[in-house]
């Protein structure tokens, strides 16, 4: 009987969230809605905190806003200090096309740190469309994305160190196909 790929086992990995021993993170926030991103902050570190992340171990910049947060993120991120970023902000909508910009840009611009330095990025920059949806996620009907994000934080954390160590272990099944054409493999 011959197998198809599909018929291997498949190692299942998921990260939990718990904290790992020296692992330091940077929350990266505007300082634009100064009332919602204060209220970010704060569920960030009480996420933390109630995983068991000691305060010394989370360095917190504020930057003017959202849309400098990836060029702050990618310094951060180049340094290799930090096992993850959270990145928090918010951007109302408003009568312009600055609303768009200003999100879109900033939410491509962490994805790209995150694939190019390989630091997980954490993006809880709320983009609503009124001060009122950011109210309810920021500690309102919607919970704290802030509190989301920084649990997001740990598991990604926990996920990207279980997976380098399962590579290290031999874990992954690496098929080699042959190129007849070249005679590479």
């Amino acid at each position: 009987m011959h197998r198809k790929p599909t018929d291997l086992p498949v190692p299942n990995f998921s990260g939990e969230l718990r904290v790992h021993d020296k692992t330091r993170f940077a929350i990266v926030a505007s300082r634009w809605n100064p009332r919602i991103v204060d209220a970010l902050i704060e569920g960030a570190r009480r996420a933390f905190a109630a995983h068991g992340v000691n305060d010394d171990a989370i360095d917190v910049v504020r930057v003017p806003g959202a849309w400098e947060i990836p060029m702050v993120a990618t310094k951060l991120a180049s340094a290799g200090r930090y096992a993850a970023i959270v990145a928090l902000g918010c951007v109302v909508r408003g009568d312009t096309r600055h609303y768009e910009h200003v999100a879109d840009g900033c939410a491509q611009g962490l994805m790209r740190v995150a694939l190019d330095h390989g630091v997980p990025v954490l993006n809880g920059v709320l983009a609503v469309e009124q001060h009122a949806d950011a109210q309810a996620r920021a500690g309102g009907a919607h919970g704290n994305k802030g509190e989301d994000v920084a649990s997001a934080a740990l598991e990604i954390v926990d996920l990207c160190a279980l997976l380098d160590s399962a590579d290290k272990d031999g874990c992954f099944l690496t098929l080699a196909v042959k190129d007849d054409r070249k005679g590479k493999s």
